[in-house]
């Protein structure tokens, strides 16, 4: 439960957004507004952006920055430490620098001087010393500073080059300038609005009534097909039995690693293999548990949305899948529309410490685009986004939600038609019961306009690489599949199977599944859960 709450704090889009988190200007009484002569000194070689302590023997739960104004003073909520590396507040358990009063300075490439440092095809470290181009940013530090891997998620030198529409062309490849463009050049009014619901996280019996009361029998899309969403299963916790008759249902059901660990940093900085082990893995153990054998096991999102990077998306290359949906995109009016990696992303960067992909991939985004949780976006101020729906902190009653729906889907439905994305967590739903009987209500409601259709994200990705219009979309081959499935499920009572691991010492996990009970709990080196049971 407390990783849980700490990875709903750590996900809101801007710390001072947190309404329990004070800032204040650093003013003498009587003294004009305008940086001193002492914070001037204080702020010459700091960003705007970063937070920083005066002294060492300062509270812990207290930073500052510079602004135009003066020192401005950021204070944590009680019970929390500011982490001065990853910028943000953080358990105090969880954080061991309140001793060091600024972030680190790492040293830099030298990319743009007077005079050229290096020549031919090799650039300057960050010390002067030369190295060949392809070297940086590759993920190895090769200048003696590791200066080569300090600066790559703005000025990556082999980073994928500007979207190029002569040369990406669908069904493989889709990118426009700025993310907004319609595929096929298509005309808004022509087009279905397509709307993803995910979930992420276990499936078990905490959640089964929730999904149980939104995807109803009889709840269809006008096709005559039920309403389907995606599910990004992470593995500890879940009922496999559960999760095949999701699938069996229709519904996508996608990788969100094995061990969820809940330290960010472990997943910024996983190698390749790391991220093999925890999403193909996943993979392997939703396949074999919930019988899961046509190849439908195709996206991933990372934990807590921490892109790992190119080392994410080269694992994903390798072992075939064909989306990621972590990537945050900010609040934007149009929003956009997925995009595939063969060229850069059509927007920044977006969020505290993210490392998102440079180099050039074969995989699509489905960009995770912020909500807009203003009462009124026409009159009320601006407010930074947020992107999962439990992080809209400021949404209190039934009534708020509804129009939060509302707000949200005529910001996509009245634009450019992108997939509007709704990205829960079931606790959320389940704890607010008066949020899940809205949420019901608007779907029922749009689901009467008849071009409002409650899809996968691979069929947001299927329509795309097959642009179809609204005169057609009734008979769209690959929305028919598995259109509305009835019968029992697989089986009614599953195999409860007391596990254990010598991965997880001292634990024993019952793992359910309508499959043969597997000799070992599966885990990172032992997927199938048979390995350790041959290997002494």
């Amino acid at each position: 439960m407390r990783s849980c709450i700490l990875g709903l704090f750590l996900l809101s889009p801007l710390l001072i957004n947190v309404t329990a988190v004070s800032i204040v200007k650093r003013q003498i009484e009587g003294a004009p507004l305008r940086i001193s002569q002492n914070d001037a000194e204080v702020c010459k070689d700091k960003s705007p952006r970063e937070y920083f302590r005066l002294s060492s023997d300062k509270d812990c739960r207290e930073v500052m920055r510079c602004s135009s104004q003066g020192l401005q003073v950021l204070r944590c909520p009680s019970g929390l430490f500011f982490d001065i590396e990853s910028q943000t507040c953080n358990w105090r358990s969880e954080v061991n620098n309140c001793d060091q009063v600024e972030k680190r300075k790492l040293a830099t490439p030298l990319f743009a001087t007077n005079e050229p440092i290096c020549s031919g095809n090799q650039l300057a470290c960050g010390n002067g010393d030369c190295m060949e181009r392809e070297l940086f940013c590759n993920g190895i530090p090769d200048c003696s500073d590791e200066s080569d891997e300090n600066a790559c998620t703005e000025h990556d030198p082999n980073r994928a080059p500007p979207c190029d529409q002569s040369q990406c062309i669908l069904p493989d490849c889709f990118c426009s300038p700025d993310g907004t463009q319609i595929p096929g050049k298509l005309e808004p009014n022509n087009i279905p609005q397509m709307v993803t619901i995910t979930f992420d996280d276990a499936v078990n019996i905490n959640n089964l009534d929730v999904y149980h009361d939104i995807f109803k029998e009889g709840r269809n899309n006008a096709n005559g097909c039920s309403i389907k969403a995606t599910f990004f299963v992470s593995h500890k916790y879940t009922n496999y039995s559960a999760v095949q008759e999701l699938h069996r249902k229709g519904h996508e059901i996608a990788t969100h690693s094995i061990t969820h660990r809940n330290n960010e940093k472990y997943w910024t900085n996983a190698d390749i293999d790391t991220w093999a082990k925890e999403i193909a893995g996943n993979r392997l153990i939703l396949e074999r548990f919930a019988n899961i054998t046509d190849n439908s096991i195709v996206g991933v999102r990372s934990p807590y949305l921490r892109v790992g990077g190119n080392n994410q998306f080269a694992m994903m290359e390798e072992q075939a899948f064909l989306y990621d949906s972590s990537i945050n995109a900010p609040l934007s009016n149009p929003p956009l529309w997925p995009y595939t990696l063969y060229f850069e992303m059509p927007h920044k960067c977006h969020g505290n410490g993210q490392h998102c992909p440079t180099r050039s991939h074969a995989v699509w985004e489905v960009v995770m685009n912020e909500l807009d949780r203003r009462d009124d976006p026409n009159f009320d101020e601006e407010l930074s986004g947020c992107v999962m729906v439990d992080t809209c902190s400021n949404i209190i009653t039934r009534d708020q939600f509804y129009d939060f729906l509302n707000n949200n889907l005529r910001r996509h439905y009245n634009t450019n038609r992108a997939p509007l994305g709704l990205y829960f967590h079931a606790g959320f739903l389940k704890l607010n019961s008066k949020f899940l009987e809205a949420l019901i209500t608007w779907i029922d409601e749009s689901l009467e306009k008849n071009d409002i259709y409650f899809v996968t994200m691979t069929q947001v990705l299927q329509w795309m690489q097959n642009p179809t219009e609204l005169s057609s979309i009734r008979e769209f081959a690959q929305w028919k599949e598995k259109c509305d499935i009835k019968g029992q499920a697989y089986c009614s009572i599953p195999n409860a199977c007391p596990t254990t691991t010598r991965e997880l010492p001292g634990e024993t996990n019952r793992l359910h599944t309508c499959m043969e009970c597997p000799h070992n709990y599966p885990w990172l080196e032992d997927p199938t859960g048979d390995f350790f049971a041959f290997k002494k």
